[in-house]
């Protein structure tokens, strides 16, 4: 479920940095106390030149090609805190297409009094998509039938953790106000196309990819379209960044991507 969010034209600040001004994390949620301060990031790729707005190496930016779309369903992320600090995350992919997505870092002794409030109001449908592998919790998996269902009279959330397998386990049984949410397994055969990290199983399916795909069996195609080839210029773009090399030519996804932005200007210029 999971991994990957997130540029300066002079030497970039670490993306720890990037995270603190963000996300609000240089004090800990949970005593108030100042966080000690992080060491420079010193990972490599540290220091290539990054887009300010995709946190993509300027060699291969990714701007150009971000496509809004609209969706009755809509995504919620629970993000590890690590997870933002990681160029990697594809979490941000999600919020890049969909408008309607919301970003939550998750705390285990501060909950986010925004995402609380949400999943108390009545005009949501929330689902946490995690696995239905324990039995402890048999009794609140559900389908996406569910999903397509609650479309009728309300708006369906998919809530994703975001962040490696094991700390969205954590995320998942440290968290007493999902424990009350239908929980949605992810049922397909669709395989991996991530190649920034490797995963335990082929099977395992990146932040992003279980959004694509979880869209599509609600019936949102047309946004999980977008989002998949946005996907995959992301996980084009970085590859080539890290072999120094430059896309030349444009892949389909990025063709396909440029065809609707240039159908959505023309539509705009059109009112």
């Amino acid at each position: 479920m999971t991994d990957d969010l997130p540029h300066d034209r002079h030497r970039p600040r670490s993306l720890a940095a990037v995270g603190d001004d963000a996300g609000g994390t240089a004090r800990d949620p949970a005593t108030g106390h100042a966080r000690p301060p992080r060491r420079e990031f010193k990972a490599r790729g540290s220091f290539v030149v990054r887009c300010d707005g995709c946190q993509l190496p300027e060699l291969n930016c990714l701007c150009p090609f971000r496509v809004k779309a609209s969706s009755r369903v809509q995504v919620w992320l629970v993000t590890h805190p690590l997870e933002h600090h990681k160029p990697t995350n594809t979490g941000r992919l999600i919020r890049d297409v969909l408008p309607t997505t919301r970003v939550f870092t998750w705390y285990r002794t501060a909950p986010d009094t925004e995402l609380l409030a949400l999943l108390a109001d009545e005009r949501y449908a929330p689902f946490v998509v995690f696995p239905d592998d324990q039995p402890d919790y048999a009794d609140r998996v559900t389908t996406i039938a569910a999903v397509r269902g609650a479309r009728e009279s309300r708006i369906p959330v998919l809530i994703l953790l975001d962040g490696t397998w094991r700390q969205a386990r954590r995320i998942f049984r440290k968290s007493p106000y999902l424990d009350a949410l239908p929980v949605l397994p992810l049922r397909t055969d669709r395989l991996t196309r991530y190649r920034l990290r490797k995963p335990a199983s082929a099977a395992h399916l990146c932040t992003a990819e279980v959004a694509a795909e979880l869209l599509t069996q609600a019936g949102e195609a047309d946004a999980a379209g977008i989002l998949n080839d946005y996907f995959d210029v992301f996980n084009d773009s970085y590859a080539a960044s890290r072999r120094d090399a430059r896309l030349v030519s444009p892949t389909p996804a990025m063709e396909r991507l440029k065809a609707r932005a240039s159908t959505a200007d023309a539509m705009g210029e059109a009112r």
